[in-house]
């Protein structure tokens, strides 16, 4: 919204649209930045707690307090393991070994899949930029591109189009390289 009245209040309607469309852009990017690692930090902290966990039994401890909290798949397969280990009386320990195994496996799998799929981004990122260079080589060679876009109806139609281009197409590209079971 802070975008959209400096843009109003600088350049015209066009720039507001263009600034509110980025400005959202830009927070939706910071909020999902911030929920990725809260969740990150939350799966590495329910693995960390269940190899604890599965030590304390190996040294014949009592399990203490909950096995595991939450609707996390991590906590949801520990809690599978307890039923199965009370239905059968398979060895808690190395369900819950095998569990984190499992778990780690797959995290190394995403991340390897996350780092394949980086190229990609910053190709998406870089073509998303690419308007700002012919912006740049417009006022290089003697135009003002940015008065055309902001204040001509042909120029102010091009800048919306391609705000919205630029927009679909950073998303479909987040969507095309995340990691499976994490794209929202």
């Amino acid at each position: 919204m802070v975008g959209a009245g400096v843009g109003a209040l600088l350049g015209g309607p066009v720039a507001a649209v263009v600034l509110a469309a980025y400005g959202t852009l830009a927070a939706r990017a910071v909020r999902r930045r911030r929920f990725r690692r809260a969740a990150d930090r939350a799966h590495r902290h329910d693995l960390d707690q269940l190899g604890a966990l599965a030590a304390d039994l190996r040294a014949g401890l009592p399990p203490g307090g909950a096995i595991a909290d939450g609707p996390r798949r991590v906590a949801r397969l520990a809690r599978a393991a307890v039923r199965l280990a009370d239905r059968t009386g398979a060895p808690l320990a190395e369900l819950l070994e095998r569990v984190e195994a499992d778990a780690r496996a797959a995290d190394r799998g995403l991340a390897a899949a996350a780092a394949q799929a980086a190229g990609a981004r910053a190709t998406a990122w870089l073509l998303a930029g690419l308007p700002l260079g012919g912006i740049g080589l417009g006022y290089a060679i003697g135009v003002d591109p940015v008065a055309v876009l902001l204040h001509t109806p042909v120029g102010g139609g091009s800048a919306v189009a391609a705000v919205a281009l630029q927009i679909g197409g950073l998303i479909w590209a987040e969507r095309l390289g995340a990691a499976p079971g994490r794209a929202a």
